[in-house]
């Protein structure tokens, strides 16, 4: 500007130069001043195609849309476009512009500019962003994008690249990968975008069945073997984007990290946070020494970075991971951040802390529908349902999908039945959401938990599309607790079907048959599960002590102090049993023998951790005025009644964290009111 305003005052004549304005209007546009660019523009004498399509390109670049077709438009009255010209306008084209789009394609083709490779790679982008255009759907053989490239006489890299990405762009990851296998058998060239383009199609394959999976994995492989030849291995970027495709599709972990060590000297922001978020999910307390790792590093951490970390802390027994993090986010400067808060909101509500999650969303200064929808969820996992249906008629903005599946299930744990059913009626006619599988789960347990068994029998076959197993478990779940035998046989084979591996429709009905009495069908249920080779999951419960995580299996048999835990524990039964504790035989009818029934129930894993928290209650986090236990399966109706009368013995809360939701058990009370 200093520059322009010097030309202007020691040169006012040199203000006629069209080379000298036409490179002023490109400097304004991207330095991203098009209002200057565009003032500047209106002024000159005389303009050229350069002039126009330099402010194009600049409208395009910074998403002014409108202003960009307008001005497309006025340049025809003067010049005939270039192919630069129609590339800018096609690019700023979105869903919502196809209209704009397809008259550009129109003058294109008048022009006999569509043949042009420019013009083609920026339509086969338009289309496959507006997804086909009107009435092109996403097959091949009638999609706008793929004609265009089909018709193209002349293809560059870039022309590969944008179909692929077109593709991946609309969820058609097979399609893809399908073009890249065939682009490389023809002996095309390939660079890094092609490969990001394929990896991020694969990704996408990643929720498919297990089987096919593996296909998508060996895929994987080799492609990772093109990384190494073609060198491209050595790019950051693609190196990342192998080690996520890696972990998406089931490859093992420990290759995902061998792997990003390999890249070592290479790694940005991008790669840490990449291997953290690989890490984030199946093995937290790694990511978490990963983001330590970063932080000693002096990475400058980004919102991404400290989201993924949060997404980690919420794995874990308690809060003082995220508490951790959260202390960086505020030295950082990402206190105002919303993606960051949100996190926040999620790893508190998760790691037992309802009151820090709330403290964090009551102090945002805006809150986005994710911020609404995590702090619903936090809402519905401590069985708070009036908070969340309170919470709901707050919301300043537009709900989702993902609003509704909370405040169902927050109903569904507190057995508010003639709430759920207006939310779920009001889903369709009140908002437009259609609802999907997990809001029918949700019902299905909703009416199971209360006993409507029918109920939810009925809604299952009112339903649209096919039932998931997640629907027939809640079905069979809630037939086992109310007696319901006959119901239980087909959602129970339905559910094997669906899910052969899972051993949870064989215990299931293995106690409804035990609780009827009915031993020898129970036994042949166990022979059955046997002989497909599916094994029970283990219960498993953690505490922190210490600043260690330990971990206790039933009876305790791997723990270095077992002996002293379970003298412990005789001690504390008896202590239970003279306020009223009286085992609960019937829970674990499924798979030991009757006069093994109390031994067994007494080792149950949250047993043990329990009676080792309190042992080393010096050593708790906060001084162990709350002891905080997480399990990976549901509660036993016998534990719920155990730690019920030990939190009043102990004068103590205790919380556990089952893998349905959170009980806060408090003076013989827990916070489900024994609904679960």
């Amino acid at each position: 500007m200093a520059l322009h305003h010097y030309i202007l005052e020691k040169h006012p004549t040199i203000q006629n130069d069209l080379f000298l304005t036409n490179n002023l209007l490109n400097m304004y546009c991207k330095c991203g001043h098009v209002d200057y660019a565009r003032y500047l523009f209106d002024q000159m004498p005389r303009r050229n195609f350069v002039s126009w399509t330099v402010l194009i390109s600049g409208y395009a670049q910074f998403g002014l849309i409108r202003e960009c077709f307008a001005l497309f438009s006025g340049m025809l009255a003067w010049f005939r476009p270039n192919e630069f010209a129609f590339a800018s306008v096609l690019s700023a084209c979105e869903e919502c512009d196809i209209k704009y789009g397809l008259q550009v394609h129109a003058v294109a083709c008048k022009l006999s500019l569509d043949f042009n490779v420019f013009v083609g790679n920026a339509l086969i982008t338009m289309y496959s962003k507006c997804c086909g255009g009107f009435g092109g759907g996403c097959d091949q053989t009638s999609d706008d994008s793929w004609t265009v490239f089909k018709s193209m006489e002349y293809r560059n890299l870039i022309s590969w690249n944008s179909m692929i990405s077109g593709f991946q762009f609309r969820g058609l990851g097979d399609k893809a990968i399908g073009l890249f296998s065939h682009m490389y058998c023809n002996g095309i060239g390939f660079n890094s975008a092609t490969l990001l383009g394929v990896f991020s199609s694969l990704n996408q394959c990643s929720s498919t069945l297990d089987d096919i999976n593996n296909t998508y994995l060996r895929n994987c492989t080799q492609l990772h073997c093109l990384t190494i030849k073609s060198g491209l291995i050595s790019e950051v970027e693609v190196a990342t984007a192998l080690v996520k495709s890696y972990a998406n599709l089931g490859g093992h972990i420990s290759d995902c990290y061998r792997l990003f060590l390999d890249t070592s000297g290479q790694h940005d922001i991008v790669s840490w946070t990449a291997i953290i978020s690989v890490f984030a999910e199946r093995d937290p307390e790694q990511a978490f020494l990963l983001f330590c790792q970063l932080h000693r590093n002096f990475f400058v951490l980004d919102r991404y970075t400290f989201s993924i970390a949060l997404k980690a802390c919420a794995y874990f027994v308690t809060e003082k991971n995220a508490m951790a993090v959260h202390s960086q986010v505020i030295k950082q400067g990402f206190r105002e951040d919303t993606v960051v808060s949100n996190a926040l909101i999620h790893a508190y509500g998760r790691s037992g802390s309802l009151a820090l999650s709330k403290q964090v969303f009551d102090e945002m200064r805006c809150h986005d529908l994710v911020s609404w929808n995590s702090m619903l969820k936090s809402y519905a996992m401590h069985g708070r349902a009036k908070d969340a249906l309170e919470l709901f008629k707050q919301m300043d903005v537009h709900p989702d999908s993902a609003t509704f599946v909370a405040l169902l299930a927050a109903c569904s744990h507190a057995g508010l039945v003639d709430e759920g059913v207006k939310i779920f009626n009001s889903m369709t006619e009140s908002h437009g959401i259609a609802p999907q599988l997990d809001h029918y789960a949700c019902m299905v347990d909703l009416y199971g938990r209360a006993g409507q068994i029918f109920e939810a029998e009925e809604l299952i076959r009112k339903m649209p599309m096919k039932p998931d197993s997640v629907i027939w478990s809640s079905l069979l779940g809630s037939c086992r607790k109310h007696g319901e035998a006959d119901l239980a046989k087909l959602a129970a084979d339905k559910f094997k079907e669906l899910d052969p591996k899972n051993s949870l429709a064989y215990i299931q009905m293995s106690n409804i048959y035990s609780s009827g009495g009915s031993f020898i069908e129970a036994g042949l249920m166990r022979k059955e599960m046997r002989d497909s080779k599916v094994r029970k999951r283990p219960g498993l419960s953690w505490v922190e002590v210490g600043k260690q995580v330990h971990e206790f299996t039933s009876g305790g048999q791997r723990h270095p102090q077992r002996e002293s835990i379970l003298s412990r524990l005789e001690t504390l039964i008896g202590q239970l049993k003279e306020i009223g504790y009286a085992p609960e035989i019937s829970s674990a009818l499924h798979d030991i023998e009757v006069e093994h029934i109390e031994d067994q129930l007494f080792h149950h894993s949250e047993k043990m951790a329990l009676v080792f928290a309190i042992m080393n209650e010096a050593s708790l986090p906060g001084g162990g005025n709350v002891i905080k236990i997480m399990k990976n399966i549901r509660i036993c109706v016998d534990c719920h009644n155990f730690i019920k009368l030990a939190s009043k013995l102990f004068q103590k809360e205790i919380v556990v964290r089952d893998s349905n939701r959170f009980h806060h058990f408090k003076y013989a009370t827990c916070s489900c009111n024994d609904y679960w």
